[in-house]
């Protein structure tokens, strides 16, 4: 083993969740220290980053972006800052980010992290396929596809968690309980989203869920 892997970024297959696509670059090299993602407008005008915050409690990510190639306008807060290639723009947890191309091709990386605390590694990026299906209802759709996904790849704790919300939506008792219990075994942040989650109201009585979630 080398110790060190190279890839350019077009070598990175490209996700989708039905927004703006990226390529998960923390996942494709599995690294486990720090979180590491990376956006490309193909034209001038597409939006490049999801309009978002990282001020949820759970949560409080800051990110430092880095324009690599192109011309980006960050609207930060609703103001917008130029940012051409060789730009690197910092946003603190609670500040309203999104970023549009000025140029055909123009990538963005990101990397973040949250304060004094170390990186845990969710496996967001491998659910991201499946909200388009999500968004649409199609709860049991998604469970049986990501089922496969989670055992393939049990060692991620969102796309148990969220696997778990399909199958309560479902009406899967069981098996909602089931993936939420090895979900929080594996990141016990998931408890406190659990424990307001409306997905999860179907199971909500079951006295398993109690047991989980300390309600």
């Amino acid at each position: 083993m080398s110790g060190y892997a190279i890839a350019h970024l077009g070598e990175i297959d490209e996700l989708d969740d039905g927004r703006q696509p990226w390529r998960p670059v923390r996942h494709h090299f599995g690294i486990s220290s720090f979180g590491i993602t990376a956006w490309t407008g193909k034209e001038a005008g597409d939006r490049i980053l999801n309009e978002h915050d990282e001020a949820d409690e759970s949560d409080r990510s800051e990110e430092l972006y880095l324009v690599t190639q192109g011309r980006a306008v960050f609207e930060l807060d609703r103001e917008r800052r130029d940012a051409p290639a060789g730009t690197f723009v910092f946003v603190e947890p609670e500040v309203r980010r999104t970023a549009f191309a000025e140029e055909p091709g123009t990538t963005i990386v990101a990397v973040g992290g949250v304060p004094g605390k170390a990186y845990e590694v969710s496996g967001w990026e491998l659910w991201a396929p499946f909200r388009p299906l999500y968004e649409a209802g199609e709860y049991a759709a998604v469970a049986d596809r990501a089922h496969e996904l989670t055992e393939l790849q049990p060692q991620y704790a969102v796309p148990l968690y969220n696997l778990a919300c399909c199958e309560s939506l479902a009406g899967r008792t069981d098996e909602a309980l089931e993936h939420l219990r090895r979900a929080i075994e594996l990141m016990d942040g998931m408890r406190d989203y659990a424990k307001g989650d409306s997905d999860l109201d179907a199971i909500r009585g079951e006295p398993a869920f109690a047991e989980l979630v300390g309600a």
